[in-house]
């Protein structure tokens, strides 16, 4: 039998008599209500992986188990940086850190804001079983699809979940009349089809344009189409899906066409933004729309404590209902023989509760009640949050939309005409404009006002 040291002193009487005996044994029973001597309190290894040369002074050392004291069980963070963010280069390196190192789970942290992140870590968490927690930037851009067997989790929103966000923003403004833009890029299908679904079975009254598909690769054919497809639109509000490269793209040509400006709206996904906290690209307009998760401005320690958690909280669920902590696999080469659904370690960390916070995932690794955030690129060009949606409602900042541009404003290209008329009802109906946003009210767009008047 185990002693816990301490508890016994040195003693010449041995054996001791049966009344002192007695006396020891009733004195030691708190020592020996704890763990066993010998028997350690089970640890969970967790990768924490930074990928960009940002992290190489923002994180000073390396984690230690003090950082996640308060959490059920011990944790032994394993630091990872990684200067370069090339494919190769990042597959080749998380695959060492899980080769040399038991790893539970991988925590991983990135600036980079490329779907592309997101794709290798799929790729890894399929071929190994190791769950992988993509808590920021490249690593939580939405997948469309995932591999089969895929143990990726995202703390991002489901392209379904930003789709009934911005339709949430266009009824709160009034923008029932609409085009979709997509590129080619996997899921621009799955995109117009749950569009369509949306406004066939809405309440309110949508006015689905058209939908424009086209390659938004930079080449000279490209080119010519996409100009001839875009000047055909005559909505002024636009729904896009495509990536963050064919953005650029996009944006570059739609001015080329003249439909950037105060009076269009374009409303992208987060897939298309990349990463929120890295300048935009310059084809961006001032105004462009998202929606992404309320966990862009959130801190570093905060992002990868939750990450943390999660993996730790599903580790303990498991070893709650079969009494042991889970085994590992950390070989790239040797893609493991994935076990019944309902007996591994990812099914644990599906439905986690940490600091109040609902980490509940579905089946394909997203947030099921994601909290967002409402984004627009400002005069400034930097983005900025001007609403927020979560569990259905949606709370923007500004009653009237600002159309980031100067009241009256200008609009110079071929496709705008000039009208003359009275001035009067029922010609024309003129309201001045808001007096507290200076921007039109609601149900008006803006107009130039000529006058004839000559001076002497």
């Amino acid at each position: 039998m185990g002693v816990r040291e301490g508890c016994l002193s040195d003693s010449p009487w041995w054996p001791p008599p049966p009344l002192l005996l007695l006396t020891l044994l009733l004195c030691t029973v708190p020592c020996c209500s704890a763990r066993p001597f010998g028997i350690p309190m089970p640890s969970v290894n967790v990768a924490v992986v930074f990928s960009g040369s940002a992290y190489q002074t923002e994180i000073k050392g390396r984690l230690s188990r003090e950082n996640f004291m308060d959490l059920p069980l011990e944790v032994n963070p394993i630091t990872v940086l990684v200067n370069n963010t090339n494919p190769r280069a990042l597959l080749t390196r998380i695959c060492d850190t899980l080769s040399t190192n038991r790893v539970h789970g991988v925590v991983f942290e990135d600036n980079v804001g490329s779907e592309a992140v997101a794709q290798i870590l799929d790729f890894i968490s399929t071929q190994t079983a190791v769950p992988i927690v993509g808590i920021s930037g490249g690593s939580a851009v939405v997948l469309p699809y995932k591999g089969e067997g895929s143990n990726f989790l995202q703390l991002g929103s489901s392209i379904e979940q930003q789709i009934n966000g911005m339709f949430k923003v266009m009824e709160e403004y009034n923008w029932d009349n609409f085009v979709v833009v997509t590129s080619l890029y996997p899921g621009y299908e799955t995109y117009v089809d749950y569009i369509r679904s949306f406004t066939d079975t809405s309440y309110f009254k949508w006015e689905l344009q058209d939908v424009l598909t086209f390659d938004m690769s930079a080449d000279g054919l490209n080119d010519v189409r996409a100009r001839r497809l875009l000047q055909q639109i005559d909505a002024q509000v636009l729904l896009v899906y495509c990536s963050h490269e064919e953005a650029q793209y996009l944006f570059s040509m739609a001015a080329e066409a003249g439909l950037v400006g105060p009076g269009y709206i374009w409303i992208i996904p987060s897939l298309a933004v990349g990463n929120p906290e890295v300048a935009p690209p310059d084809s961006f307009p001032v105004g462009l729309i998202s929606i992404i998760t309320d966990r862009w401005r959130m801190s570093l320690r905060k992002r990868v404590r939750d990450g943390v958690a999660i993996v730790v909280k599903g580790v303990q669920s498991f070893r709650k209902q079969r009494g042991f902590v889970p085994e590992v696999h950390g070989d790239c080469h040797n893609p493991v023989t994935a076990p019944p659904a309902n007996d591994t370690l990812f099914r644990h960390m599906l439905n986690v509760s940490w600091e109040n916070n609902d980490f509940s995932f579905n089946s394909n690794g997203y947030l099921v009640n994601p909290a967002m955030i409402i984004i627009t690129l400002d005069r400034e060009r930097q983005w900025d949050k001007v609403g927020t949606y979560e569990t259905g409602i949606l709370q923007m900042r500004y009653p009237v939309w600002p159309r980031y541009g100067s009241y009256l404003e200008p609009v110079s290209d071929y496709r705008h005409l000039t009208v003359a008329t009275l001035e009067e009802r029922p010609f024309v109906i003129v309201e001045a404009v808001d007096p507290l946003t200076g921007t039109c009210v609601s149900n008006t767009v803006p107009c130039r006002r000529q006058s004839n008047k000559t001076e002497a």
